[in-house]
């Protein structure tokens, strides 16, 4: 990073990551797995969302990732939408034991996209296929690794049960959310040393 950017470590980063997907897929239990080392087998559905903190460092850089937990209600699609601004990472929650969830994915993803102020199209983004410790799979690892494949999005196999891969899949959401984070700034910056006026030179005065 060139200097005088503020990306040193005296300088925390803040990025919001969002947990989207079908209703009782996991959503909370991956939250808490990955904030607080628990398993979190509290069956009550989210409602609307909540929030977790998570304060780890990426490449040097001391980041505060604020996790919001959403509901997957359909009734509550509208309003989970409302939290989607601001987003700096996504992350797509589907059950292997579950179809219905991953056919729902297209949806989350769609009203996501469209609903983020559009940058670019490749807005930072995983896919978590939830519950491989259950042995009544129904998405093939194979289904899920070609649907993200097609969409260049990186797909993670885990269980908020027995731990696996849950760190795995948020250190590399944010990862790309802090890379396309310091491409905006750094982008921001050179633009905003380049808004000279285009009119001819002003005149020196006297």
């Amino acid at each position: 990073v060139p200097q005088g950017l503020p990306m040193d470590a005296s300088k925390k980063v803040d990025l919001k990551i969002i947990i989207i997907g079908a209703l009782g897929v996991g959503k909370t239990s991956l939250l808490h797995q990955y904030v607080h080392k628990t398993f979190y087998e509290d069956y009550r559905t989210t409602l609307g969302a909540s929030i977790l903190t998570k304060v780890l460092a990426v490449d040097n850089t001391p980041l505060k990732l604020q996790i919001w937990d959403t509901g997957g209600q359909e009734r509550f699609r509208s309003m989970v939408s409302t939290f989607y601004k601001g987003s700096d990472g996504c992350m797509l929650a589907f059950d292997v034991t579950d179809r219905e969830s991953f056919e729902a994915l297209d949806n989350w993803r769609d009203d996501f996209l469209e609903k983020v102020i559009p940058r670019e199209q490749d807005f930072p983004m995983v896919v978590l296929g939830n519950k491989i410790d259950l042995s009544d799979r129904e998405v093939p690892k194979e289904t899920a690794s070609a649907w993200c494949k097609e969409k260049d999005i990186p797909y993670f196999e885990v269980s908020a049960k027995n731990d696996i891969n849950v760190a795995e899949a948020f250190e590399t959401l944010a990862k790309q959310a802090l890379s396309t984070y310091k491409g905006i700034f750094e982008s921001y910056l050179t633009d905003s040393i380049k808004l000279t006026p285009n009119d001819k030179p002003k005149q020196s005065c006297c």
